[in-house]
């Protein structure tokens, strides 16, 4: 069983919608205790670190996460959900996350520019992936494959090996990460079409 963690700051449906598209069932589930019995856990992620990560904690989810991940369970982070993975962000001041993978969450420096155009900020819609270590979830999945996302912070781990893809947009950012029963994603595969239901079909034939 596929166990999405509901912590009121995820757009579970869809996520949920993407596993049922490639014939796998998964459970929203808002009980910490249904995670620790989960053979794998979905952290998805929308909005700001801090309010996510406090949801997280008010809600008891973070020790059972912590302890699924420790006895290597299959863990897939989505956005914000692969974010709270790392050390800290800067959103809205310094905060802690839950230290998965050393790291720092960093916004986006102002002024980027590609063809002499400025970049917006958040970074949103289609960019392409390219594959420094390709994790099980990738399997099947072309270099410069095109992906979905929406985001304004990216991650820096401190070991640059973590990185499993990254993407250029003004800078190179990292942007799939993967250690031993953990990945993540900075985009979001439940909008990302053949090439996100393909990572979702992967990541449920996880063993």
């Amino acid at each position: 069983m596929i166990t999405i963690v509901d912590y009121g700051m995820g757009n579970l449906r869809s996520v949920q919608k993407g596993f049922e598209k490639v014939g796998s069932q998964a459970v929203i589930t808002a009980d910490p205790r249904m995670i620790l019995e989960a053979e794998k856990i979905v952290l998805p992620g929308v909005g700001a670190f801090r309010d996510c990560m406090r949801n997280l904690e008010q809600g008891g989810f973070v020790e059972p996460i912590l302890k699924v991940i420790g006895e290597g369970r299959p863990f897939l982070g989505i956005c914000v959900g692969m974010q709270l993975l790392f050390t800290d962000s800067v959103e809205f001041g310094l905060y802690r996350g839950l230290d998965v993978i050393p790291g720092h969450v960093l916004r986006f420096p102002e002024g980027m520019r590609e063809n002499d155009e400025e970049l917006k900020v958040p970074h949103m819609g289609w960019n392409q992936l390219s594959f420094s270590r390709r994790p099980p979830v990738c399997e099947g999945i072309e270099d410069n494959a095109n992906v979905y996302f929406v985001h304004s912070y990216y991650v820096r781990p401190d070991d640059p090996s973590v990185a499993a893809a990254t993407t250029s947009y003004g800078i190179e950012f990292c942007s799939a990460v993967w250690k031993d029963n953990v990945v993540a994603t900075q985009f979001h595969p439940e909008k990302s079409q053949a090439v996100g239901l393909r990572i979702l079909k992967n990541f449920a034939a996880m063993k």
